[in-house]
């Protein structure tokens, strides 16, 4: 697949990009598993839940604030600056747990909110750095790393976390996130010197400050990027609406292992971790195999658009079985291969959506729809998880609840696609100016003679 999809040239870009965003996800992945232990052993999946939604209030802060910076930083500046303010974050972290500080739900906000802005950062970038026909053949290669990333991050946390401890796979995480930014300013120049070699836009053009309206306003001034993020809005309801069913039965089986005896809260904490790094492994490896041998065929075969159908079916499917059989293993099956899905192909698809648009688009708006209506989609969650604790919803209902909002989520992305083909096919060609006239013109004398009027012969 790699090897007939890169050109002359384009490798040493691609390897770098790829190794990005490996490292990101290792990044993340590591952090993920700290997350659940902390989220999971303090207060349960309904903690999690409404401290998901917490995120989305902090992103209308966030998000103009990233905007801003858009239009007064260059690339360079904007990319590496903001990974490692990250990168601090984690020091903070590390040391806070180290002296006993209570971080389980500080910590929950700041990774989701982490995770959303530095991922759609890295996308924007890949997207600036690539034209929409190296992006269609080269996504799917870059995205390798992400696969890779959350298969070696998933495999690694449960040892790091049994031999180096909370604290210190934290500072680990911020290491990786400082070269991360270091291979972000590498690409940058690689890309400025490549740029600068050919035709097309001066390079300081091609990576300076956008300026121009904020993200939310690009949004809901384009019908195509607010169904675009409607759909992010309604992906992450059905994804985290499972993932919280899941920790549901998790927490039930945890209570199970440790029982009442003394310890039970580190025998909690020891089976909830190792529960989810087997977990997030399996979807890693399911996750790797779809992007080694599924994007770049279905990116070929159905189009990006086609591709964004293949995780809401899954979903669809699988809640309307759990609904019948309301059984952890049905639940855990359908999020390993929702998860892997949409890790895998639908991540690619749905970053490949902003290829075309233009560079205030891929940095302003897709960082408005990926970080504040993806974390809109945990807050309309949160209310349908609180709806059904007041109705006493059991996992069959739930079950039927999120297969319903799967549906509206193939409706809307189905309207996405059309609207994608659309915008594809570009405007309907125009005939010249002056042969408009010459029509115009031998229309009217005709129309005065009485003779019949062929448009495709009077010009």
């Amino acid at each position: 697949m790699g090897a007939k999809a890169v050109r002359p040239g384009e490798g040493f870009g691609v390897f770098l990009l790829a190794a990005n965003l490996f490292l990101l996800l290792a990044t993340y992945y590591l952090l993920k598993t700290v997350r659940e232990v902390l989220i999971l052993s303090a207060g349960g999946a309904e903690l999690k839940t409404y401290a998901a939604a917490g995120q989305a209030v902090l992103l209308l802060a966030a998000v103009p604030l990233y905007g801003w910076l858009a239009s007064r930083w260059d690339r360079a500046r904007l990319v590496t600056t903001v990974t490692l303010f990250f990168a601090t974050h984690l020091v903070l972290f590390a040391a806070g747990n180290r002296l006993g500080v209570t971080i389980d739900v500080p910590f929950y906000l700041w990774l989701g909110i982490f995770n959303v802005v530095i991922v759609a950062q890295f996308w924007a970038f890949a997207s600036d750095v690539y034209t929409e026909s190296k992006g269609r053949r080269l996504f799917p290669i870059v995205g390798i790393g992400s696969s890779l990333g959350a298969l070696v991050g998933a495999g690694l946390s449960a040892t790091l976390l049994a031999s180096l401890g909370t604290s210190r796979v934290i500072l680990l995480a911020a290491m990786l996130l400082a070269v991360c930014a270091a291979t972000s300013w590498v690409i940058h120049r690689h890309t400025r010197v490549a740029l600068g070699a050919q035709a097309g836009p001066r390079p300081a053009a091609a990576t300076a400050p956008i300026r121009g309206p904020g993200g939310f306003q690009l949004v809901f001034s384009d019908r195509y990027l607010l169904l675009v993020a409607v759909f992010v809005m309604l992906l992450n309801v059905v994804n985290t609406g499972g993932e919280f069913l899941l920790s549901k039965f998790v927490v039930a089986e945890a209570a199970k292992f440790a029982g009442p005896a003394a310890g039970a809260a580190d025998a909690t904490r020891e089976f909830i971790g190792s529960f989810y790094a087997r977990y997030f492994t399996w979807v890693g490896v399911v996750g790797l195999l779809g992007q080694l041998f599924l994007v770049s065929r279905l990116f070929r075969r159905i189009g990006v658009a086609g591709a964004l159908f293949v995780t809401p079916v899954i979903a669809l499917g699988g809640y309307a079985l759990l609904a019948v059989v309301p059984l952890f293993g049905v639940l855990a099956a359908t999020k390993l291969f929702e998860n892997a899905a949409d890790y895998s192909i639908q991540n690619t698809a749905r970053h490949a959506l902003f290829l075309s648009m233009g560079r205030d688009v891929k940095y302003k708006a897709s960082q408005a729809i990926e970080t504040f209506f993806w974390r809109a989609g945990d807050l309309l969650q949160a209310g349908l998880v609180f709806l059904g604790a007041l109705l006493a919803f059991g996992v069959r209902e739930y079950a039927l609840l999120f297969a319903g909002v799967a549906a509206v989520w193939l409706v809307v992305v189905t309207l996405v696609a059309r609207e994608h083909s659309r915008r594809a096919l570009g405007p309907v060609p125009q005939p010249p100016a002056r042969a408009t006239a010459r029509l115009r013109v031998d229309y009217a004398y005709r129309e005065r003679l009485g003779t019949p009027v062929v448009a495709n012969k009077a010009a």
